[in-house]
């Protein structure tokens, strides 16, 4: 595990992820919202890498995206706006979060190569087979130091997650339930109670942190009683989308949800 997210999860309990998307709502909030995140307590930074075709997002970040692609972000755009990223937040781990079609575009080695030298720790890409991740790419992710982090759904057979804790050595992302980011229907508590307790019982190696849905100070605190802490995203979106101050409305939103 790299040092950064190892000393997150070896330091701290309760663990604060908090995904934004890069360009939104404008061009050059990306290093100014992490800035304001991490002071306001965040543990670890999720930069969403807006795509024209975000499969696991749902209205808010789908949204987010596409004006963030407006707004003129890329991947070159990003990797020159991270070179700052070190000296802004030196101590908190930093995942990219996006989809394999621009990283593949870009270039698989050239990506990882860019993300290690801005000092990015690890990447989400949930549309990574496993399989290709296993036999194609799993040694270039160590030969740069990164992480991959996998995703865990209801749906997900005892088998395949037995192969990702095998194959993890970051954290495991345990979808809540079914359907998209921040979706607005309630979730059957009960059913995410069974979910929950079923992967506990698994006494994986890997830690976790439950994200989709999550959108205030209670389910927070919830998502912490069965992981290692939770992923927030879709709700921050959208106090970002009417802000006058992105930054200070975000710190504001952090500081709800850890006081």
């Amino acid at each position: 595990m790299n040092n950064r997210l190892h000393q997150a999860f070896a330091s701290k309990q309760n663990l604060l992820n908090m995904y934004f998307t890069a360009g939104y709502p404008s061009l050059h909030d990306t290093l100014p919202l992490a800035k304001s995140l991490v002071e306001a307590g965040a543990d670890i930074l999720e930069i969403g890498m807006p795509f024209s075709d975000p499969l696991a997002d749902g209205p808010v970040i789908q949204h987010s995206s596409a004006v963030a692609l407006a707004n003129g972000m890329n991947l070159p755009v990003l990797f020159e706006q991270l070179r700052e990223l070190r000296a802004a937040v030196p101590e908190t781990p930093v995942l990219l979060m996006g989809y394999l079609n621009p990283v593949l575009q870009f270039g698989m080695e050239k990506f990882l190569q860019k993300a290690a030298e801005v000092g990015v720790d690890g990447l989400i890409l949930p549309d990574l087979p496993l399989d290709e991740y296993d036999e194609q790419y799993h040694a270039l992710f160590q030969q740069y130091g990164l992480k991959a982090v996998f995703l865990i759904t209801p749906q997900t057979s005892e088998e395949r997650i037995r192969r990702l804790d095998a194959l993890s050595d970051a954290f495991l992302y345990l979808v809540s339930g079914p359907g998209t980011t921040g979706g607005t229907t309630l979730p059957d508590l009960q059913a995410q109670e069974q979910y929950f307790g079923r992967i506990a019982g698994m006494n994986l190696k890997t830690p976790r942190l439950i994200g989709f849905g999550i959108a205030d100070k209670a389910g927070f605190d919830r998502a912490c009683s069965h992981a290692e802490g939770a992923i927030i995203g879709s709700a921050l979106i959208r106090a970002l989308e009417d802000a006058e101050d992105a930054p200070a409305t975000a710190g504001r939103f952090v500081r709800g949800i850890k006081s």
